[in-house]
């Protein structure tokens, strides 16, 4: 994580209303270094950089096992009540938060402290999608009375541990969907239950709509990861029905509503992809605006001259760009770069949501387009046609379970080290001609190859005999000459 997100100094935000954040928070007493060493920086299951801001500037960690912490400020920090105070709808003492900042999980904060009883633990995962929806959540977790905001950049863990595996395996769902928000979730949801387990909390809570795939996703990984832990859904429980409930819901309980302008279209950012859903999308019959895309530049507006891009592949995982090794978040945020100048990725489609209803949305996944482009073309020289069958079979299955929310089911899992085996040797190099929107290979190359030219080619070799073919063709053939002989004698 850069530093610029954590610029501001924690004691420098000061709330419109003096009693906005007094209202959840009581200050107990000076937090010491040992705390934040407790709360934020001590061995982990998580992995990468952490950071933590208190009044005296920002502490940076170089150790790999910790966790990014932001603590409200120097204090320990108790319900209003007091803990084990019980709220509307019984009593929990931690929760964490999935949190995006906007107004949604603005309000679910003191929603939760006050229908619950609970410290709130605000997580907020970068999978992504962009510096300017991450800055300012320190400012406004605070504003909301979250007691801890924690920050984990997950970018290399989701590449590497789920977009990856869903490449290899060649899992599409329902013929266009790449899962880009299907594979988000899990490691989201893993992260926080590992936050959870850090800072003590017995719930976890996230700001989806019972009308959604992400609710089971998430809950799923919870479940999968761990059973214990209380689960609060509040779209599924409270009165609020929509953006001016939620905005007099905030009023009401002195929280500064954020301040942005309200997209006309739901959207989904991370380094896979960017979704698109709501206002005239919700009619099938309506073509997209030209400028709803964010990710991509119209195939009429893209270059007039093609680019080719070699994408190098080991154990059919992708490894280098033009020659170039790459880590996967890297290698894949250079092929959105250059897939988006051409126009890559823009997929239009009605799914089949998970609960039932059917969903139009529309999909810019420039570098995945690629990648998948890149390893189907080189499985076609690695693999012979009956691996490649059941692969395809497969990878049908794959794909209903991510996108069903079962990352973590066994039968995935299982199917995963299938994939791994049979795409040991799927290593090469792959040349792709990128031109006004369209992906042709251009090359394959591999040293695993099953691809043999002297048997191919027209001309007679010792290998193959063309004369040999006249009997394979009468026994495979037989079947269908039986048939037509019991027909002919009826």
């Amino acid at each position: 994580m850069g530093g610029s997100l954590f610029s501001s100094a924690t004691g420098a935000f000061q709330p419109s209303k003096t009693e906005s954040v007094a209202n959840y928070c009581r200050i107990s007493g000076p937090v010491k270094l040992h705390l934040f060493q407790e709360l934020g920086a001590k061995a982990s299951e998580l992995h990468g950089n952490g950071i933590a801001s208190n009044r005296a500037g920002v502490l940076r960690s170089n150790k790999k096992s910790v966790i990014q912490a932001i603590l409200q400020s120097e204090s320990e920090v108790e319900t209003a009540n007091g803990r084990g105070t019980r709220g509307l709808r019984g009593q929990l003492n931690k929760v964490v938060l999935a949190y995006s900042g906007g107004l949604d999980t603005s309000v679910i904060v003191p929603w939760l402290r006050e229908n619950y009883g609970c410290e709130v633990v605000c997580f907020t995962a970068d999978v992504g999608q962009g510096m300017k929806e991450l800055e300012g959540l320190e400012k406004k977790a605070r504003a909301s009375g979250a007691c801890q905001l924690v920050v984990k950049d997950l970018k290399e863990e989701f590449v590497r541990d789920f977009i990856f595996p869903c490449l290899r395996a060649g899992a599409i769902y329902e013929r266009k969907y790449l899962l880009g928000t299907s594979m988000a979730r899990p490691v989201i949801a893993k992260a926080m239950v590992d936050v959870a387990k850090e800072v003590g909390a017995d719930a976890v809570s996230h700001g989806c709509t019972g009308k959604g795939n992400d609710q089971v996703r998430f809950e799923l990984a919870f479940f999968a990861l761990n059973p214990n832990l209380n689960v609060v859904a509040p779209w599924r429980e409270w009165d609020i029905t929509g953006r001016e409930d939620a905005i007099e819901y905030a009023k009401k309980h002195n929280i500064p509503v954020p301040v942005t302008k309200k997209s006309i279209y739901s959207r989904d950012r991370n380094l896979w992809h960017l979704s698109h859903e709501g206002d005239i999308l919700e009619d099938p019959a309506n073509e997209p605006k030209k400028d709803m895309y964010m990710m991509s530049t119209d195939p009429e507006d893209a270059p007039n001259e093609p680019e080719y891009v070699e994408i190098g592949i080991v154990g059919g995982l992708p490894v280098s760009v033009n020659g170039e090794a790459l880590s996967p978040a890297s290698l894949l945020t250079k092929l959105n770069e250059i897939g988006g100048k051409h126009g890559i990725g823009r997929i239009d489609m009605v799914e089949n949501r998970l609960v039932g209803m059917k969903s139009r949305g529309v999909y810019e996944t420039p570098g995945g387009t690629i990648l998948f482009a890149a390893t189907r073309e080189l499985e076609s020289l690695t693999l012979d046609r009956e691996t490649i069958q059941v692969k395809d079979s497969l990878a049908l299955k794959y794909a209903e379970l991510v996108y069903a929310g079962r990352w973590f089911d066994p039968l995935r899992e299982s199917m995963d080290a299938f994939m791994e085996k049979i795409t040991e040797h799927t290593t090469g190099t792959v040349t792709l001609k990128l031109y006004k929107g369209s992906v042709h290979v251009a090359s394959r190359r591999s040293i695993y190859s099953l691809y043999r030219e002297d048997i191919s080619s027209f001309e007679n070799g010792q290998i193959y005999n063309q004369a040999d073919a006249a009997g394979f063709i009468r026994l495979y053939g037989l079947p269908t000459r039986v048939r037509a002989m019991l027909e002919k004698e009826l």
